[in-house]
């Protein structure tokens, strides 16, 4: 990790720079995959489960005998800690169900919203070398208590052309309702523009790679809906003398190993850190299995020396990292100052890995910088608010000459005439 000590303004912006491929290369190859799954549908898809995912795919879509064998084999340790996650998750959403008021703005009108889900919605969860099964209660639990229609998945198959078993029992347990085998910027264009198999769908979600982030990006210019651009992973930690180096390296770690691509950073408030961490970074890194992908991701990692709070608050707003653990002392002047941060994890015992499975909260958030204008995956993501209102006899006597007069400013007759019909009508009675 490079080791920055006191950083000027200026530099922040070049410093706190994410790693990325060329944007283009990116966005012309992922232009070919959308076009191409536009034009030959499932055949595409096969192809490229061939290409990418060296699979044979004959059924694209997971069958009832599929998800019924995968119950088998998932481990009963497994399956509870599946399950508890899977409570704390719901309870956390469910929460976020709240009853709105009805609101009498002027005497006789009354407004209110009420939310409606969306009705289909697609869900892409990342696979490869670590399928990631708890993006499944992420995004699953949270569609299943807005009660939307039709909850598709899309993941990329294993060599044998099957989904993990873990995958399936967690998309069975949220209640999803099709399961596809097919994953990358593929699985986005089939959500988003229909094949033969996989009908399309009004809102996509799920974190991924470079290649997924831009395909949700390209087809929400075409007019789909997504959650949010979530790309490679990353985390920012901040510490003072009362951290303890060991959990920050583990942390920083707990991110490095996601991908090549990720970011972590360390923020140091005190100068005798730097080392302390270094050197757990090092030991810890030696143990990890997917320690080369980590390894990988610290080459564009950091370390920051700061003088104060003050500074290290301008660091994690201007980064506005998707993951930031505060551990410090003084928890309460971060909490009330950071601005930009995808999720917030407070103090020397609460790891990032918390939020990722089981604390509740959920793991799907912005990266890229994204958090200074995006929230994580929530309840609200999944429905969207109708506004109603109704205006009694007596209402529309009291707002009817302000309607008349601002249409009539704004040249609308027939918006002021849809008034002044209604006001003759009351006269008369």
């Amino acid at each position: 990790m490079q080791v920055i000590k006191y950083p000027k303004q200026k530099d922040l912006e070049k410093l706190l720079k994410r790693p990325s491929a060329d944007s283009a290369v990116i966005e012309k190859t992922v232009q070919q995959i959308l076009n191409e799954v536009k034009k030959n549908g499932d055949a595409a898809l096969r192809s490229y489960a061939l290409k990418f995912d060296k699979a044979i795919v004959k059924e694209l879509r997971v069958t009832e005998k599929e998800i019924k064998e995968a119950q088998g084999l998932v481990d009963k340790k497994l399956k509870r800690a599946i399950e508890t996650a899977y409570r704390n998750i719901k309870r956390f959403h469910q929460a976020q169900e709240l009853k709105e008021k009805k609101i009498e703005t002027t005497k006789g009108v009354v407004c209110w919203r009420e939310s409606r889900a969306i009705q289909n919605v697609g869900l892409y969860i990342p696979g490869g070398s670590a399928p990631l099964f708890s993006t499944v209660l992420m995004l699953a639990t949270p569609a299943s208590i807005a009660c939307c229609a039709r909850i598709v998945l899309c993941t990329p198959p294993n060599k044998e052309g099957k989904i993990h078993p873990a995958i399936l029992f967690a998309a069975q347990l949220c209640g999803v309702h099709e399961i596809y085998k097919t994953g990358g910027a593929q699985a986005i264009a089939a959500m988003a523009y229909g094949t033969k198999t996989i009908t399309k769908v009004d809102k996509i979600f799920g974190p991924g790679n470079q290649y997924v982030t831009v395909a949700k990006q390209l087809i929400q210019k075409e007019g789909m809906a997504i959650d949010m651009p979530a790309g490679p992973s990353e985390v920012l930690v901040v510490g003072d003398e009362t951290c303890e180096p060991s959990f920050v390296a583990a942390d920083l770690l707990s991110q490095a190993e996601h991908g090549a691509d990720s970011q972590v950073i360390f923020v140091a408030l005190k100068e005798t850190l730097i080392a302390k961490v270094q050197a757990e970074v090092v030991r810890q890194l030696k143990k990890l299995p997917r320690k080369d992908i980590a390894a990988q991701a610290l080459l564009h990692s950091k370390i920051i020396l700061v003088k104060n709070k003050q500074e290290a608050v301008n660091i994690i707003n201007q980064y506005a990292p998707e993951h930031l653990i505060l551990a410090v002392k003084d928890e309460s002047y971060f909490i009330k100052n950071v601005v930009n941060a995808g999720s917030v994890f407070i103090g020397n015992y609460t790891p990032e890995s918390a939020g990722d499975y089981a604390s509740g909260t959920n793991h799907t958030l912005p990266t890229n910088g994204y958090a200074r204008v995006y929230g994580g995956v929530s309840l609200d993501s999944f429905v969207k608010k109708v506004t109603y209102q109704k205006i009694s006899p007596k209402g529309i006597k009291n707002i009817g000459s302000v309607i008349e007069n601002m249409a009539e400013a704004e040249s609308l007759s027939a918006h002021k005439n849809a008034v002044s019909i209604r006001l003759k009508k009351l006269k008369k009675k």
